[in-house]
């Protein structure tokens, strides 16, 4: 029945129905406002177990007064028994007002009370014990220090009620005056929110209605499926259709960009690839054979020989490139081996150590034991640690710091993994750049080819693993290495532990 009612009527129907809830719940807001004003009440009767605690314990103090006196005039033992009662009267008041207390003032005043007290009794049993002696002019000079330690504790006693009635009539006050505010807003809201919901259904109407009408009687019929009372019928279908047509032709304007670049991408750098193996690397090779072959038959100069070392320098740089585009456009199949990566990684110390001490950068190996055996390619992952640590060494410069950790933890979702992590002090990688960094082709240096941290990524990708780094400008970066410590395939055999 209400699918088939008009938008307007549907409309209506809304807001009247908004309208009694509002209304409702503005008079339950009220009830609401003085019940909760029935229970703050009952929290301050609650709160008045302190006060009568107080008055008790003064009473049973005041009672005291004077039985001490009068077992010294009559040496009747009835005094005492009543003082006894009238102490342990005035023992469980002090207790139930330190339960039921919780100002912290007060409580601090009946920590003083209990500690006059106890000096207050102390000093009262030394008076009747002397005039028990019969010491009785010894007794009454003692006595009136007694009575000065009295007064002490019945001010207290004092001071600690009226804090009490203070705030019982500071809370009872400004309870009221926030109940009554509150009370005043939630009947002045009644009729303010029939006056909105009145303006918000001519506002409807002028803005929403009329114009929807007018659209919807404009479309031809050979183009509207209009239904009888559904004034959006007919533009229903035109919105949807456009929509879709938006949807569907933006999903495949981003997925044909998408694999546009990507297949730009792939077919420079195998073109590149390709041309530069077929057409430079042999050539490359025979120079470098003839350079070296020149350098041993020849008596150079020193001017000559270092123009020979320039030369070899630039033929490496290029072969590296090479060696890069190659690695990059058809990646080598994993040779696995069961090594122990502590071994991998005092192959690539070993590999670079006349390059780290020609950077002057001091290295430590940091391991509690050497790593398990697991099944890795040692030369491939020996690559990804001399790439990380040539990048650390360019980025420190000169005299800098490298530390290698090595470790076993379980790491989701990998379980059970080894860990490498390369640490240098160098100035760190800024946070924008930190997502691109294993991206090909990017590189912050001028003669870098962008390729070496895609192929280390990809490398730790292939085993399993992963390469993260985690870096913070001025204080260096940290790339760890993730290998987990399983067989590929077999999740049950397990290298670690």
């Amino acid at each position: 029945m209400f699918a088939r009612l008009s938008l307007q009527k549907k409309l209506f129907f809304i807001i009247l129905l908004l309208t009694l809830i509002t209304l409702a719940g503005s008079l339950i807001t009220v009830w609401h406002i003085r019940k909760t004003q029935y229970l703050y009440m009952s929290r301050i009767e609650n709160n008045m177990a302190s006060l009568i605690a107080a008055q008790k314990m003064d009473a049973a103090l005041v009672m005291q007064k004077g039985l001490t006196t009068y077992f010294f005039l009559t040496n009747a033992a009835k005094w005492l028994d009543q003082l006894n009662d009238f102490h342990s009267e005035f023992m469980k008041s002090l207790e139930r007002a330190r339960e039921t207390s919780k100002d912290s003032y007060a409580r601090g005043i009946l920590n003083d009370i209990e500690s006059g007290y106890l000096h207050y009794t102390y000093s009262r049993d030394n008076v009747i014990a002397l005039y028990k002696e019969g010491k009785k002019d010894e007794g009454a000079e003692a006595h009136w220090g007694v009575r000065d330690q009295f007064f002490k504790i019945r001010k207290l006693s004092e001071t600690f009620r009226d804090i009490h009635e203070k705030s019982i009539t500071s809370a009872m006050n400004s309870y009221r005056k926030a109940s009554r505010l509150v009370s005043v807003f939630a009947w002045i809201a009644i009729p303010v929110d029939a006056l909105l919901v009145f303006f918000l259904i001519f506002i409807l109407y002028i803005q929403v209605f009329k114009p929807i009408r007018e659209l919807s009687s404009g479309i031809e019929p050979d183009q509207a499926t209009f239904l009888s009372g559904d004034e959006v019928k007919t533009l229903k279908k035109q919105v949807n259709g456009l929509i879709a047509d938006f949807g569907h032709t933006r999903e495949e304007l981003v997925a044909s960009k998408g694999q546009l670049v990507q297949a730009e991408k792939m077919a420079t750098v195998g073109k590149l690839a390709a041309g530069v193996a077929h057409s430079v690397r042999n050539p490359l090779t025979s120079v470098k054979m003839r350079l070296f072959s020149l350098e041993r038959s020849l008596k150079l100069t020193s001017a000559q020989k270092e123009d020979l070392e320039v030369i070899s320098a630039e033929i490496r740089q290029i072969d590296t490139v090479l060696k890069n585009f190659l690695e990059f456009s058809r990646p080598p199949k994993l040779k696995r081996q069961t090594i122990s990566p502590s071994d991998v990684v005092d192959m690539a110390l070993q590999l670079l150590k006349y390059r780290l001490e020609s950077y002057g950068t001091w290295v430590t190996v940091k391991r509690q034991s050497r790593l398990p055996m697991i099944p890795v390619d040692p030369e491939q992952l020996k690559e990804v640690l001399v790439n990380l640590m040539v990048n650390a060494c360019e980025a420190m410069g000169d005299g800098g710091r490298l530390t290698i950790i090595e470790g076993e933890k379980t790491i989701d979702p990998f379980g059970g993994s080894v860990v490498i992590q390369v640490q240098d002090n160098g100035p760190g990688i800024p946070e924008p750049v930190q997502e691109t960094v294993f991206q090909p082709f990017y590189s912050s240096k001028e003669e870098g080819t962008g390729l070496g941290l895609s192929i280390a990524n990809r490398i730790i990708d292939e085993h399993g693993g992963m390469l993260s780094l985690v870096s913070k400008p001025g204080n260096g970066t940290i790339f760890t290495i993730v290998l987990p410590c399983k067989d590929i395939g077999n999740d049950n055999n397990s290298y670690c532990g």
